[in-house]
Parts: C-alpha cells; structure tokens; sequence
C-alpha cells in the first residue's frame, strides 16, 4: 500500500468516526428531550429516532436497546458539559499540576450540574421506579469517579494534604461537587455558578492539597 492509499483510508475513517460520533450525539439530544418531556415511560425507541432523524435500527446499532438508550442520557450530560474533548484538554494542558487539573474537574462538574442538571434530577427520581435509569445514572457516576481516581493517581505524594488518602480524597470531592450542592447554592441561596466554582476550587485545595 503506497503513502497515498494509506492516507486516504486514514481519513476516511477519521470521517466514520467523525460521522458516527455525530450521530451518538444527535440520538443522545433527542434522548434528552423526549425523557424531560414525557417521563421514560414514554419515551419509545421510534420517537427518539424521529426526532434524531435516524432509523430505529440506527438507534438499537448504537444502544442496543431501550435500556442501554438510557446511556444515552448519560451522554447527552457529558455533551452539554462541553463534551469530553474540552475536559481531557485542560487535563493534558494541566499535567503535573495537581491545582490545574483540580480545577479542570471542577470546570467540568460545574457545566455538567448547569447544562445537565435536569436530566440528572429526573433521572435519580425516575432510578426508584426504572432499574435501567438506575444502571444509567450510577453507570455516569462511577465514570466520573473512576476518571477523577485516575487523575488523582497521577499526583505526587507531596502533593497531598498530610493524611489524605486516594479513597478519602475521592469521598470528600464527591460530597462537594454534586448536583445536590449546586442546587442549595445556585437555586436556593443565589449564588452564581462562577461564585460556586470557585468554593468549590479554594474549599477542596484546601482540604485535599499540600
């Protein structure tokens, strides 16, 4: 295969995926919609493939299923955050800067609770009736935990507070960043997002770093 023929096919697959990822997202909006607007009981495979203008075959290619469609939900979260391109950025910008990356995880949270937040709350109401929105929402969860575990395993002991372990660090961020907090600070007290951000930034360095 000459240089030609290999760089064509290089990027015809970098517009696959391109592509297919395009159509992830447009599946995931539309999931979104139709859960805000009619409850999980009602939202069916064909009316969230209308509203994506994809086929329902489409829609099973991508989740598999209703169940696995409330992933999508999950998705459409990650997507209005500012999508994981923007987060794995700042994270690389911020290598070996614990307070940088810091800040970038919060960065990300905070988006995720102001753009996400609806679908966060009806989602944890609807996981008591619903075992797949129950799969779904602690699916994002423990993928938000296990990638912030894994930034956090990446910084040097002297980077620690004195006594703080991976798992306390990992307990202490999650009690400060959640949609719980956001909602008694921004809905209830009226902070502003900007204002609860950085609490959150000058709080956890303090408890968490050297």
């Amino acid at each position: 295969m000459d240089q030609a023929e290999r760089s064509t096919r290089t990027y015809h697959s970098a517009l696959r995926e391109q592509q297919a990822e395009q159509t992830r997202q447009l599946i995931a909006d539309a999931a979104r919609d139709a859960f805000l607007e009619r409850g999980w009981s009602g939202t069916s495979v064909r009316a969230v493939a209308q509203a994506a203008g994809v086929s329902q075959a489409t829609v099973y290619n991508v989740y598999g299923s209703k169940a696995g469609l409330a992933m999508s939900l999950v998705d459409s979260i990650d997507g209005g955050a500012g999508g994981v391109a923007r987060i794995v950025a700042e994270l690389s910008a911020g290598e070996g800067d614990p307070p940088a990356q810091l800040r970038a995880l919060i960065g990300f949270d905070r988006r995720l609770f102001e753009h996400g937040g609806a679908v966060i709350r009806v989602m944890m109401e609807g996981r008591r009736d619903h075992p797949e929105l129950a799969a779904a929402y602690d699916g994002g969860r423990n993928r938000g935990e296990s990638n912030r575990r894994r930034i956090f395993e990446t910084w040097p002991a002297s980077a620690w507070r004195e006594g703080v372990t991976l798992d306390s660090a990992a307990d202490i961020y999650a009690m400060f960043c959640s949609v719980s907090t956001f909602d008694i600070a921004v809905i209830e007290r009226g902070w502003t997002p900007d204002q609860l951000e950085q609490w959150w930034f000058d709080t956890l360095s303090e408890l968490l770093l050297a």
